[in-house]
């Protein structure tokens, strides 16, 4: 049985690092940025200081922690998997990581012809934040 891949996953630097932030602040929540200001930084913010819309799309949990994406941007995106890295730097101007020296960084990669077919029929429910 093939397995549906998921969405969004992150390096063990970048899991490491969320679990810091957790401790620091307490349940977190990822939002991909479609700004130009910040790119490919994904977006760290406290859970209970972001809110999330009827258009945003739920991507999947990176240790406990929900991500989520613009529906817009995710029609651009959904043949990619999102790879969360971090990277030394600044994050950006209202994330969590901001002022740490190090920064969330998203990579990607394009979800093979099968694996887009499995997610084809995959719901993309999120938690109640």
């Amino acid at each position: 049985m093939t397995t549906t891949p998921a969405r969004v996953t992150a390096t063990p630097a970048a899991l490491e690092f969320i679990s810091t932030l957790q401790t620091k602040y307490g349940p977190l929540l990822f939002f991909q940025s479609g700004g130009c200001c910040d790119g490919s930084s994904p977006l760290c913010y406290a859970r209970n200081e972001y809110g999330i819309g009827d258009a945003d799309v739920y991507l999947g949990d990176l240790n406990g922690t929900p991500f989520y994406m613009g529906s817009d941007q995710f029609e651009y995106w959904r043949h990619t998997q999102l790879i969360i890295d971090v990277v030394n730097g600044m994050g950006g101007m209202f994330s969590l990581d901001n002022g740490t020296g190090k920064r969330f960084l998203t990579r990607s990669r394009l979800f093979t012809d099968e694996e887009n077919d499995l997610l084809g029929t995959a719901v993309l429910h999120g938690p109640q934040v």
